[in-house]
């Protein structure tokens, strides 16, 4: 249970304005707390509060939101790792993992992840916190993070919406935060989740090019690759295909011969077709030949639950979209979700092309909202009239000159100690798992690097961990992915 004593000090005040003048530029509040972790007591402090963003001449740009766990009873910490945390979006705060996945606090929900009311948080029994201290940071417009400015002034929007822009401030942040609280030393480790999983690839880069900050681990949880994302490419099409045998499995869609199977082993006769032959016939595009296009909807049909004639008339293209509305159409007449499918909506007509809503989002919304607004008041003891953004306005977004895959493998192939773990659920239809495969075969296309990488799926959704029996392997595969590439690890050095 939570002691303690409630440290609250101001380190200084500015004479600037900001776009909500409620909020501290440069704050600190400390908690002191106590949970157990796989059985055994972990005590540690919850500091939480505002850190300046600055710029190259030493100017205030931005003030970030940002919770930091520590143990208190580590006698060394220039070997204890820490993670930096990052949710996704762009545009969402860090809520997501902190209350439900990595934190010391999770929310109330049920075992399959729905909303109990009344709302509130508990005790995480499976967090990282034995094994590393965590911050969750809110970039800005996220949580209660918000752009600084002077009287009168625009806020300069290129310098934090963007690929390059947001990795290049949260790295001066993160250098700033790192000095501040004496980590130089520790073994270090980013994830980021969604939207996260490019900005972690590119701020692996940003940090041991422009910080000096080398890491030991990236972890790439759901991640969304925009080389790859909504290109309605060959390649978006084939590559995200398994993600429907998925689901369809899930709702028992499949044909008997692949119902009766375990999910696990029908997912790779899937993936085979997808890039042996789907991919290949989708190329051709009109010049293929009415046999192979025959067959080859067929055989989507098979892996799918679609109906033949269906994926004809959309000439082998299925959009993601259009299977969510689709696949129990004929059925209960229900949508599926997007994020998590396993998730059931109801729409105003069960005709059209897309659902009216992701019933998994709004569910998720449910529990999400009022527990972080409740824990950061009346738990961390920060105290604010600000609202609370779980999704903020960082538009327009630059998504130009987006080298993320490319600068993670620069990252790697300059740090020998560097290794990358993703985190995928099978349901998850926004950013499917056989895309973060995809992906993980990009960034090292020579293969020389893929003893350091790992990949691990999990029998649920975008938010993997929001499932009980998922949120415990989860933390656990984290868990050992830390201590596997932290401890006793030699020299960094290629033999």
């Amino acid at each position: 249970m939570k002691k303690l004593v409630l440290i609250f000090s101001i380190l200084f005040t500015l004479s600037l304005s900001s776009q909500d003048k409620r909020i501290p530029i440069d704050t600190t509040v400390v908690t002191s707390n106590t949970i157990t972790v796989k059985g055994k007591k972990v005590n540690y402090n919850a500091q939480t509060g505002m850190q300046p963003v600055f710029d190259a001449n030493g100017n205030i740009k931005a003030s970030l939101y940002y919770t930091y766990y520590y143990r208190t009873d580590i006698k060394n910490k220039n070997k204890r790792p820490l993670i930096m945390s990052f949710n996704g979006g762009p545009g969402s705060a860090s809520v997501w993992m902190h209350i439900a996945y990595t934190g010391p606090k999770i929310l109330k929900i049920d075992d399959e992840g729905n909303p109990i009311q009344p709302y509130g948080i508990k005790d995480n029994p499976y967090a990282v916190l034995d094994v590393a201290d965590i911050v969750f940071v809110n970039p800005v417009n996220t949580g209660y993070s918000r752009p600084v400015t002077k009287k009168d002034e625009k806020v300069d929007t290129k310098y934090f919406f963007g690929v390059n822009a947001d990795a290049k401030y949260l790295a001066d942040w993160l250098n700033t935060f790192i000095t501040r609280n004496n980590r130089w030393q520790s073994p270090k480790y980013i994830i980021g989740e969604s939207y996260g999983g490019t900005r972690v690839m590119q701020l692996a880069y940003e940090l041991q090019s422009r910080q000096w900050m080398y890491l030991n681990g990236v972890i790439m949880v759901s991640p969304a690759d925009y080389k790859l994302l909504r290109t309605e490419s060959s390649e978006d099409y084939a590559i995200n295909f398994p993600y429907f045998t998925a689901a369809a499995w899930y709702h028992k869609q499949l044909p008997s011969k692949l119902q009766q199977k375990d999910l696990l082993s029908i997912l790779p006769e899937s993936e085979r077709f997808a890039v042996n032959e789907l991919l290949h016939a989708l190329a051709k595009g009109g010049y293929i030949e009415e046999t192979e296009k025959n067959n080859i909807a067929e055989r989507m049909s098979f892996y799918s639950g679609i109906k033949k004639e269906i994926i004809l008339k959309h000439n082998l293209e299925i959009p993601k979209s259009y299977f969510w509305k689709e696949l129990l159409r004929n059925t209960s007449g229900k949508t599926i979700g997007r994020l998590d499918s396993r998730y059931l909506g109801l729409d105003r007509r069960e005709t059209g092309t897309r659902p009216d809503y992701s019933p998994e989002l709004v569910s998720w919304l449910h529990s999400f909202t009022p527990a972080i607004n409740y824990y950061t008041q009346n738990v961390l003891k920060f105290k604010t009239d600000v609202k609370y953004n779980m999704f903020g306005s960082v538009n327009p977004w630059d998504f130009s000159k987006n080298n993320a895959r490319e600068n993670l493998r620069k990252a790697m192939a300059e740090n020998p100690y560097l290794h990358l773990l993703v985190q995928s659920g099978y349901y998850d239809g926004a950013t499917t798992y056989s895309a973060a495969k995809y992906t993980m075969g990009k960034i090292d296309p020579s293969g020389k690097m893929k003893h350091r990488m790992s990949f691990k799926g999990y029998r649920s959704g975008h938010m993997m961990y929001l499932r009980k029996v998922d949120l415990e392997k989860a933390n656990d595969d984290l868990r050992d992915f830390i201590i596997k590439t932290s401890e006793n690890i030699g020299s960094a050095q290629y033999k």
